[in-house]
């Protein structure tokens, strides 16, 4: 069959050839008998992108220019849905305007039979490190193709610096406001024009002729970043536990940090099985069935009491409120396990409009239980509360959060690296209000999607309830900000979102969600489809177990009969 691209070429010759003759004298019109026959593009092997310069014009934004560094062939490999094509690996830079800032880095694969279509990956925690353009979306499906083997051109950046062995931990980048500028977003405006360049220059064939944008985390808050500061660059965008509200939910999570810092507050990992299962046995049901899964997390959230709760008949609270050992939570742990739920004020002003954080759904979650056997619990705690108590200085082992802030606030807010980031109020920061405020216009993203929607853009929007570094309940306000600004027929044109259960950030080894959101958004903007009874697959906690995709506020209740473990036993309440 001719790809798109192909038949575009033969047009775009047999147009060449029809000047050409008519340029002969064919329409007998002698004024034009002279002129030549304008260029037709001429697709470019992989190995003639190496070195091909990308003009600064061609970026939206100011840049000096950018250059491809490398392009080579990747042979097609693997079976089956893991397999991949043969595509060109194009490996290249944007130098900055600051001379002193670091270049963005980016990568595009441009596979052999293009669809003509193209996907961008957002990256995760301060960035820093190119995704990889040859996987999958977040929580993708296992059983489908990857979008490069769907055909997409893909493509991502390291949003404007190089990490160190720290990863998305590495925060020395943003005492440059250049590079900090990439990192609340500018990155992904200049890498998607560098992309779109390079792809014309692969295929001849113009600039895709559908777009999307998929992230979760960082990579989340960046794609409704791009639906609404570049609307026209995109046709449909998935954002899985965004942190839209970047600035705020790092205040929200060193509120957090520092309740955890408190003599005796930091609950060990066998403390956390407690709390976890003390919940379970109190919120599971709640939704028509005991299956590990808290499907009525807001319920949970007003009911339950860890300072009155029982576990197995037992208080789970110790004695007197002191810590008597693995059986029981200290009022310490109460306390700093209470203050994770509850919402974080700001006292003072912030320019992006942020008056708080909301809580985290900490009852039933994972916050981080290593005797789990499973190979993806170390990301889980890596990612929650880790194994060290937050303290001075703050150690790799500590929760990621409190990595994440002290890097944030030693290099952004007091560009003093020797700052004791723990002694920094989120609440009422004092002195550092000013600069907190300034970030927020960089790193706080705007709910108003009128433009993206009003050029016929959709968004998937989903979140896990049992994620603790990003809450739900802020991707919650943002839909709830969204309808009140649109309305609530036009939003449900253009958007959905879904929260599920048992799913914590990025990975999950009670519930880990797969779905096949790229179909999805592409039936929906293509063929004008929208979503309906969508479906998400657990592929750790009990491999194949699947729950409907209920669009919220609705959640997935029992039906009271049929398989437990079958998204087809369940209905979507309200």
């Amino acid at each position: 069959m001719t790809h798109r691209p192909q038949r575009r070429m033969m047009l775009l010759l047999c147009s060449a050839s029809l000047a050409a003759l008519t340029a002969c004298g064919g329409d007998g019109d002698g004024d034009d008998d002279n002129e030549p026959a304008p260029p037709v593009a001429t697709p470019r092997a992989c190995a003639d992108l190496a070195g091909l310069a990308i003009p600064a014009s061609a970026i939206g934004l100011p840049t000096q220019g950018g250059a491809v560094t490398e392009a080579v062939v990747v042979p097609a490999a693997g079976a089956g849905v893991a397999a991949l094509p043969e595509y060109c690996r194009v490996t290249g830079s944007i130098a900055p305007i600051d001379t002193t800032a670091p270049s963005i880095v980016f990568r595009v694969a441009l596979p052999a039979a293009w669809n003509g279509k193209a996907v961008m990956f957002g990256g995760g925690g301060l960035d820093g490190t190119v995704p990889n353009v040859a996987g999958n979306v977040p929580a993708g499906p296992a059983d489908q193709p990857v979008p490069l083997a769907r055909g997409y051109a893909t493509f991502a950046s390291d949003s404007g610096h190089q990490a160190n062995a720290s990863g998305s931990l590495d925060g020395r980048f943003l005492v440059n406001d250049e590079a900090l500028r990439n990192f609340g977003g500018q990155a992904l405006k200049k890498t998607r024009d560098a992309a779109v360049y390079l792809i014309d220059a692969r295929y001849a064939a113009g600039k895709p002729t559908r777009a999307y944008f998929a992230g979760g985390s960082t990579g989340g808050r960046e794609a409704l970043s791009v639906a609404q500061r570049w609307p026209a660059d995109w046709d449909g965008i998935i954002a899985w536990y965004p942190a839209w509200n970047q600035l705020s939910a790092m205040l929200g999570g060193h509120r957090a940090s520092r309740a955890l810092a408190q003599p005796g507050a930091y609950p060990n990992t066998a403390k956390r099985v407690l709390v976890r299962d003390a919940a379970l046995e109190a919120c599971d049901a709640l939704d028509g069935l005991a299956d590990g899964l808290i499907g009525q997390q807001q319920r949970c959230n007003g009911s339950f009491d860890p300072a009155t709760a029982t576990l197995r008949g037992a208080p789970l609270r110790c004695p007197g409120g002191a810590d008597t050992g693995d059986t029981c939570l200290s009022d310490a742990q109460i306390t700093a396990l209470k203050t994770m739920n509850t919402e974080t004020r700001f006292n003072f002003f912030l320019a992006s409009g942020s008056q708080g954080y909301p809580g985290y759904n900490v009852w039933g979650a994972d916050l981080g239980i290593t005797s789990n056997p499973s190979p993806l619990q170390p990301t889980v705690t890596f990612l929650n509360l880790g194994t060290t108590q937050p303290a001075t200085p703050v150690l790799p082992t500590a929760p990621y959060i409190t990595q994440q802030l002290d890097q944030v606030i030693k290099y952004a807010v007091t560009r003093d690296p020797g700052y004791a980031s723990l002694t920094l109020d989120p609440e009422n920061p004092g002195p550092w209000g000013t600069r907190l405020s300034e970030l927020s216009t960089m790193l706080d993203v705007s709910s108003d999607l009128s433009a993206f929607m009003a050029r016929g853009g959709k968004l998937l929007l989903a979140h896990g309830l049992s994620d603790v570094l990003v809450s739900s309940r802020a991707t919650a306000q943002y839909w709830q900000r969204l309808r009140a600004a649109q309305g609530d027929a036009a939003v449900d044109g253009f958007a959905r979102y879904y929260e599920v259960p048992g799913y914590g950030h990025a990975v999950s080894t009670t519930f880990n969600a797969t779905w096949d959101s790229l179909t999805a958004l592409e039936q929906w903007v293509e063929k004008g489809t929208a979503p309906a009874n969508q479906v998400t697959t657990d592929t750790v906690g009990v491999p194949g177990r699947s729950r409907p995709l209920c669009e919220y506020p609705k959640w997935p209740q029992y039906k009271g009969s049929g398989d437990a473990n079958s998204a087809a036993s369940f209905t979507c309440a309200q």
